[in-house]
């Protein structure tokens, strides 16, 4: 099997904070797991004249999470929550590369705000911020170490994710205050958390579609280690 390459959207932080300038960077497990999966990681810059060019060269792309949060008036939204945090130029990049990629049937991984990025790409809606939203809700930000499963999902039967699991329940990791309100056109559903949280969405009329809520790029469980496993299987065949 021909190695595929997978694209990664790289997080970019202004000059100022770690350094005097701007940069580029991304937590080294997301790379790690594309290649314990048998992919090539990727990373990608915010250049938006070579979109076009980056869905040439790549076999699948990868969304990752970040400390950061979709404007709301890209899902309909007047009103922005107070712990709503933005990076307008991330988002406008990861919505480039995310709908090129859909277009063109290149297998799709959405992580947190990825999974996020993809339902609005969809025309779906987000919860601002969960714990305003859903009574009683679990620590959906948890404290604990982040490569640690926290809490279970109820995983859909007759999706995708259920037939990667092999299996109607999983623990995950959980690490985001915003999630799926309203799912967006052709996704659908696969997982929940106790609460009603979404989980997870995906889209079955494309070769591999998945938005996951939790981090599987730390490998913490095998479910975590067979969804990029599938991914880069489906890479692969792709051109």
């Amino acid at each position: 099997m021909k190695k595929p390459y997978i694209g990664v959207n790289l997080d970019h932080e202004p000059a100022g904070g770690y350094s005097d300038f701007p940069w580029y960077a991304l937590r080294q497990n997301y790379f790690d797991a594309i290649e314990h999966a048998g992919g090539i990681p990727v990373g990608l810059t915010y250049q938006f004249d070579l979109i076009e060019s980056y869905l040439d060269l790549i076999q699948g792309l990868l969304v990752p999470g970040g400390f950061f949060d979709i404007h709301p008036s890209q899902f309909g939204e007047d009103e922005v929550h107070e712990t709503v945090v933005t990076k307008d130029r991330r988002t406008r990049f990861d919505l480039g590369m995310t709908k090129g990629a859909l277009e063109r049937d290149i297998p799709f991984l959405g992580i947190c705000a990825g999974e996020q990025l993809l339902n609005v790409v969809r025309g779906g809606s987000l919860i601002q911020h969960i714990p305003d939203t859903i009574p009683d809700a679990l620590e959906h930000e948890q404290k604990t170490p982040r490569d640690q499963p926290t809490h279970s999902i109820e995983i859909v039967p007759g999706t995708l994710l259920h037939e990667i699991a092999g299996s109607t329940q999983a623990m995950v990791n959980s690490t985001h205050h915003q999630a799926v309100r309203h799912a967006g056109e052709n996704l659908v559903i696969n997982a929940r958390a106790p609460d009603g949280v979404i989980e997870g969405i995906e889209d079955p009329s494309l070769r591999f579609c998945l938005g996951v809520e939790w981090h599987p790029e730390y490998e913490s469980t095998d479910l975590d280690r067979r969804i990029f496993k599938r991914f880069i299987q489906e890479a692969s065949t792709c051109r």
